[in-house]
């Protein structure tokens, strides 16, 4: 039996100066996070812990993405994260550096059986 998502939020997330792909990724995750209340698990008395969470992460250099820091950005549930390639890197060609923009997608799967 599949389980039904019940939630599909977005995030973005910089890193302005320093390349670096998994903080991006993390703030991205925190912006959708911090867009999010799920009072529904508490009404249906579902344990957080049985959530499924499949993370999705577009970055330029997904292999730069270090997956179970992105990880440990969830509260609860059973959470799985995958680096793929989107968002987006905006060259300062005037002082050789990069601006990561990391996109996150947060799919949640509950038992509402």
């Amino acid at each position: 039996m599949s389980l039904p998502r019940v939630i599909l939020e977005m995030g973005a997330g910089t890193d302005l100066h320093g390349q670096d792909y998994t903080k991006a990724a993390v703030r991205a995750v925190n912006d959708a996070l911090h867009h999010s209340s799920l009072t529904f698990l508490r009404n249906l008395d579902v344990d957080p812990e049985s959530m499924q969470v499949k993370v999705t992460i577009g970055v330029q250099q997904p292999a730069a993405v270090d997956t179970a820091a992105v990880r440990a950005a969830f509260p609860h549930g059973q959470i799985t994260v995958s680096a793929v390639l989107g968002g987006l890197d905006v060259p300062d060609d005037e002082r050789d550096d990069v601006a990561v923009i990391a996109s996150a997608a947060i799919e949640v799967y509950v038992d509402l059986s």
